[in-house]
C-alpha cells in the first residue's frame, strides 16, 4: 500500500523499494496529473506541509512559490519537483525511515526503476487515479485520467501486469471503454456507497445500489460485476460501530460472478485472519513484511524477495535528479 508506507514515506521510490525487498507480490500506488500533463505518483491531492517541504522555487520570482498546500493539478512538473517528501516520519507511521531530499516521482519514473531491479518483469502493479468526483476542481478531468494513465500503460513492459482502481467509478468505466482489455478494481468504502441529495453516490458512475439487491455487501459486489470491473477492493474493516465492507457474503457473491476480492488496508493480524475465513484474494497492507510472514505461517505461496544490494543500487541511479 502506496510501497510499504509502514516502512518507509508513501508512494517514494524508498517506499516502493522495501515493498520489493520486503518480497510484495503488487505494488500499490496513487496518481495525480500536474497542470502541464505529468502523471505522477502521489496519494494527496494537495501538497500538504506534514508530508512535503518546501526548499526552493523552480524559477527566481516563481509567483506560485511557496507550492506546499497547493493542489498537484496547479503546479508543473518541474515546481513540483522542487519539494523534499522523504524528511518527515508520518505520526501514525513512528517506524517509517526517511529519507531527506527524495522527490516525488513521475509513474514513468516508478517503472524505470523497478524495472532496473525487476529486469524479468514479475512484479504486479495496482495504480489508482486520485480523482474527486465531488471536488472537481481540485483533480484533472476523468478523461485527462484515463488518457494519461493508459498511454503510459500502454507503452510499459509491464502493460499486462497493470490493475486500474479508482473510488471514482467514473473512470473505470471510462477506462474500459478507452480498453477493454484493462483490468480494473472497484475501490469502495462506506462514504462512497453515501446517497447524495438525488439518492445516488456521485463515486459509483451513476449507479443506484438500491437497483442490485439486498445486503450491501451483495448490492456493492453486483454493482461492481455490472461496471466489468474483474476486482472488488472494498475497505478491510471501518471505524466502529461501522460494520466492515468486506464480509463474506460481499466476498461469496464476488465469487459468484468471477471477481477477486483484495481489500485494503489490512495492518491487523486479527483482520488477516478474518479475511482469510471469508475467502479474499489478496491483501493490501502498510506492512508487507509483517503479512508475508504470516502468509507463510498459513502455507501460502509468497514470492521471492528482490536482493537488497540489487533494489539499493537502482534507486541510488533512479533518485538522482
Amino acid at each position: 500500500h502506496r510501497g510499504g508506507r509502514g516502512n518507509a514515506v508513501e508512494n517514494t521510490l524508498p517506499s516502493f523499494a522495501w515493498g520489493l525487498i520486503h518480497g510484495a507480490t503488487t505494488l500499490e500506488l496513487d496518481n495525480g496529473i500536474t497542470k502541464d500533463g505529468t502523471v505522477v505518483v502521489w496519494h494527496d491531492e494537495q501538497i500538504v506541509a506534514s508530508k512535503c517541504r518546501d526548499t526552493h522555487p523552480a524559477f527566481p520570482a516563481d509567483p506560485a512559490y511557496p507550492y506546499v498546500g497547493q493542489y498537484i493539478t496547479n503546479l508543473t512538473l518541474a515546481q513540483i519537483k522542487t519539494l523534499d517528501c522523504g524528511s518527515q516520519r508520518q505520526s501514525d507511521f513512528p517506524m517509517q525511515l526517511t529519507y531527506p531530499s527524495i522527490r516525488i516521482s513521475t509513474l514513468q519514473e516508478v517503472f524505470d526503476f523497478v524495472e532496473c531491479v525487476d529486469p524479468e518483469h514479475t512484479v504486479q502493479w495496482n495504480i489508482e487515479s486520485k480523482i474527486d468526483p465531488v471536488l472537481p476542481n481540485r483533480t484533472a478531468s476523468v478523461e485527462t485520467f484515463v488518457k494519461k494513465q493508459h498511454a503510459i500503460f500502454a507503452a510499459s513492459p509491464y502493460r499486462e501486469s497493470i490493475t486500474f482502481q479508482s473510488f471514482d467509478w467514473r473512470t473505470l468505466i471510462a477506462m474500459k471503454e478507452l480498453d477493454p482489455s484493462v483490468i480494473t478494481s472497484a475501490l469502495v468504502d462506506h462514504e462512497t456507497t453515501l446517497p447524495a441529495a438525488n439518492g445516488l453516490s456521485p463515486w459509483l458512475g451513476g449507479l443506484d445500489l438500491n437497483d442490485f439487491g439486498s445486503t450491501l455487501g451483495i448490492q456493492i459486489a453486483n454493482a461492481a460485476h455490472f461496471i466489468n470491473a474483474s476486482i472488488l477492493s472494498p475497505s478491510a474493516y471501518e471505524i466502529a460501530p461501522t460494520p466492515a465492507l468486506a464480509a463474506a457474503d460481499m466476498v461469496r457473491r464476488s465469487h459468484q460472478l468471477g471477481m477477486l476480492v483484495k481489500p485494503w488496508t489490512v495492518n491487523r493480524l486479527d483482520i488477516a485472519d478474518e479475511l482469510l475465513r471469508f475467502g479474499v484474494d489478496g491483501i493490501i497492507t502498510d506492512y508487507p513484511d509483517v503479512v508475508r510472514r504470516w502468509a507463510q505461517q498459513q502455507n501460502m505461496a509468497v514470492a521471492p524477495k528482490f536482493p537488497k544490494r540489487r533494489v539499493f543500487s537502482c534507486m541510488a541511479e533512479h533518485s538522482r535528479e
